[in-house]
C-alpha cells in the first residue's frame, strides 16, 4: 500500500529486455535505504527490488505490466516518481493507493496558470472506471484531486512543490500516464453495477 506522496525522483539509468520482462535501474536518492525483495511504486507501478549497487536499484517488470503501463515507453535518462510503501505508524497524507495501475490516459491538454498548472487527461471508461468532482486520483503514483471530472476525462491542478517534485513536470499535451482510480469509489461503483 502507498499514499501517493512521492518521496524522490529516480532517473532511469539502464534498461534491459529479457524475454517478455523488462529490468530497469534506476538511480535515486532514496536507494542506498532499500533492501532487495521491498515494494517501490514506480510512476504507480509497485514493483519488487532484485538488485542494489552504487546508488542505483533494479526491479523487472513483466509483460503483463508492460502492456498496462507506461513503463514500457521508458527510456534512459528519464524520470519516475519513487515511493516506497506506506508505514501503519505514519499519516496517510494523500490517500489509499495500492500500486495497482488500472490503466494509461493521455494528456490532451497542458496550461500553464498563473503560479500553478493545469493538465486534462482522457482514459477509457468503458471498464467501469470513474472519477468524481474532488476525489482522488493517481496519476503517475501521484495522489491528486479531481476537477472536471467527466465521463471519459478529468483535469487536475498542480501546485509548484508537486511540480517541481514529480515527473510532471515533463508531462505535456500527448503524454501518456499510468491512472489508478480510488479504491473505494471503485468498490462503491461495482456494487452500484450489482
Amino acid at each position: 500500500m502507498f499514499t501517493g506522496i512521492i518521496e524522490t525522483l529516480g532517473k532511469i539509468t539502464d534498461l534491459q529486455h529479457e524475454q517478455g520482462n523488462l529490468h530497469i535501474t534506476v538511480e535515486s536518492a532514496i536507494a542506498s535505504e532499500l533492501k532487495i525483495d521491498q515494494s517501490v511504486s514506480h510512476n504507480g507501478v509497485c514493483l519488487t527490488v532484485v538488485a542494489l549497487a552504487d546508488g542505483k536499484h533494479t526491479v523487472t517488470a513483466i509483460d503483463e505490466t508492460l502492456n498496462k503501463t507506461n513503463l514500457g515507453q521508458l527510456k534512459t535518462g528519464d524520470l519516475v516518481n519513487l515511493e516506497r510503501c506506506m508505514q501503519l505508524n505514519a499519516r496517510l497524507d494523500g490517500h489509499i493507493v495500492q500500486g495497482h495501475v488500472d490503466q494509461t490516459a493521455v494528456c490532451t491538454r497542458f496550461r500553464e496558470l498563473d503560479g500553478s498548472w493545469e493538465y486534462t487527461f482522457e482514459y477509457d471508461a468503458a471498464p467501469g472506471n470513474i472519477t468524481v468532482e474532488k476525489g482522488s486520483i493517481c496519476v503517475n503514483g501521484i495522489s491528486l484531486t479531481v476537477v472536471n471530472s467527466k465521463a471519459n476525462s478529468f483535469s487536475v491542478a498542480i501546485i509548484p512543490y508537486t511540480f517541481e517534485h514529480t515527473n510532471l513536470q515533463q508531462v505535456r499535451e500527448g503524454s501518456v500516464v499510468n491512472l489508478e482510480f480510488d479504491i473505494i469509489g471503485k468498490h462503491v461503483a461495482r456494487l452500484m453495477a450489482r
